[in-house]
């Protein structure tokens, strides 16, 4: 008797669900101590996402039910919202300048740090990972601070190029350029760690292959070896980046104020913000965030086309 491919397609469905109960099963330490967060993540994250949704269409102020507005939302903030508007216009700048820069600083920094003695390797990864884990803001307060007793502006007086202190986290020229900076800095995170580990993961014979085929220098192994050995790698930290990029706020709102200086570091972040913590407007900000989303979406979907020759 012949086996319709639908047969077959619910077989298969069947032997993964069973294979992943034995798994679960024969795995139940492991499991157990990824649970937490799962569970945590599923409530706080998953399911926020998905009701977000629908809240999208709706005038929500929390005090009174949902109403449904249709694409109320999105008009107003496409056709009347200006500051949502300049917002888009800042988080692309941000996202242009911190996305590439931070990701070519990540795979430079990771491959420097490769070619360094084994203690040495320990130390530096700590060293630029840090920032991602620490409160650095009081910090670049006081670099960037407005008197004399900033760095900067010590720093640039005593050389003679200003003649007064700058206000860079008060003046709306500079708000922008400090915040993209301090992003910069703090970006070494969770994709510099990625990369650091596909290096490590890269197997010493290919080197050698290399050699033997004609590889001589370090540039010629990092573009015929490197690189193609670390798609998932490059992936990861690619879309880390655009995330991070993309959902920039809190470095504007602890360093330059909320709202900084006539909107100047304003993301679409910090709108969303705005809205769903400041006024409330849950509908509204929920609509914003779509927005982001499908920005986000789009970015990684042309990521996945640029690299995804290397995922092979």
């Amino acid at each position: 008797m012949a086996v319709s491919a639908e047969n077959i397609g619910k077989r298969t469905k069947k032997e993964r669900r069973t294979m992943l109960w034995r798994d679960i099963k024969k795995n139940k330490g492991c499991y157990g101590m990824i649970a937490p967060f799962m569970i945590f993540f599923i409530v706080f994250t998953i399911i926020p996402v998905v009701m977000s949704l629908p809240m999208g269409f709706t005038d929500f102020n929390m005090v009174q039910p949902p109403k449904f507005v249709g694409l109320s939302n999105f008009t107003t903030l496409f056709l009347s919202d200006k500051i949502f508007m300049k917002s888009i216009r800042v988080t692309l700048v941000f996202a242009l300048f911190t996305g590439p820069v931070s990701y070519v600083l990540c795979f430079l920094l990771a491959w420097l740090i490769n070619e360094m003695h084994p203690k040495l390797k320990t130390v530096f990864t700590l060293i630029f990972y840090a920032p991602s884990m620490a409160n650095v803001y009081t910090v670049w307060q006081l670099i960037f601070s407005g008197d004399m007793n900033g760095y900067v502006n010590s720093f640039l007086i005593n050389l003679g190029i200003i003649n007064s202190p700058v206000q860079w986290l008060t003046d709306g020229r500079y708000v922008l350029g400090v915040t993209i900076v301090v992003q910069l800095w703090i970006s070494l995170g969770a994709g510099f760690l990625a990369l650091r580990a596909g290096f490590q993961n890269i197997d010493r014979s290919m080197y050698e292959a290399g050699a033997i085929e004609g590889i001589r220098t370090r540039w010629q192994e990092l573009i015929y070896i490197v690189i193609p050995s670390m798609g998932p790698q490059l992936m990861f930290a690619a879309v880390m980046q655009i995330v991070s990029s993309f959902t920039a706020g809190t470095v504007a709102q602890n360093l330059v104020g909320f709202p900084s200086t006539d909107y100047k570091a304003h993301t679409i972040m910090t709108h969303a913000f705005d809205y769903g913590w400041q006024r409330f407007e849950m509908g509204y900000a929920s609509a914003i965030c779509m927005v982001l989303f499908v920005a986000m979406f789009a970015c990684n979907k042309l990521i996945n086309k640029v690299l995804g020759k290397y995922m092979d």
